[in-house]
């Protein structure tokens, strides 16, 4: 069973840029479509972006493209979400997990492709 931690959240200006990491144990993540979800105070959770086991794919909301890009690292069982021009209405906590899927494709539902093996999340903020 594969488990997941997110890193890289944390307070930034309108305009700034985060790194966030999602690093994987106990499985190696070669087989997998990994997606980056976030969850907003009083809102739904909110499939960000995929990519594909091979990183031939990926997928992004309408409302992130543009301004994020993900990417990963399988020799180091990790995947990343570059976040650029980052907005107040980005601030969620960002959770990543695999998906029942090894591609990615812009008719996919992230939710209910979703395993639900996030981690604890990571925070991020942004604010003047």
């Amino acid at each position: 069973q594969v488990q997941l931690v997110e890193s890289g959240g944390g307070l930034v200006q309108p305009g700034g840029s985060l790194r966030l990491s999602c690093a994987a144990s106990g499985r190696t993540l070669d087989y997998y479509a990994i997606g980056w979800f976030r969850q907003a105070p009083g809102k739904e959770r909110e499939g960000v972006s995929c990519i594909s086991s091979s990183a031939d794919s990926t997928y992004y909301a309408s409302s992130v493209e543009g301004r994020f890009t993900i990417s990963r690292n399988n020799a180091m069982n990790t995947v990343y979400l570059q976040m650029n021009s980052l907005k107040p209405e980005d601030t969620a906590v960002y959770y990543c997990a695999t998906l029942f899927a090894s591609r990615c494709y812009s008719d996919y539902d992230l939710n209910r492709l979703s395993r639900g093996d996030w981690g604890q999340g990571t925070q991020v903020t942004v604010s003047s």
